[in-house]
């Protein structure tokens, strides 16, 4: 299967709009809040898992 890796413009612009908003965060701040994207990322894989051993 040949997925697209390009972002749509809604997420280039949701993108640019997280750029801006994190450039202002203190270091800890950036790291909370990358240690709480890459928690939800996982809980979104093994959500894909579950949903694909149903099928």
């Amino acid at each position: 299967m040949n997925f697209p890796t390009e972002l749509t413009l809604e997420q280039q612009f949701r993108l640019q709009t997280l750029k801006e908003q994190i450039q202002s965060l203190s270091q800890e701040e950036a790291q909370t809040f990358l240690l709480e994207v890459m928690r939800q990322m996982m809980v979104k894989d093994n959500l894909f898992k579950h949903l694909l051993k149903q099928v």
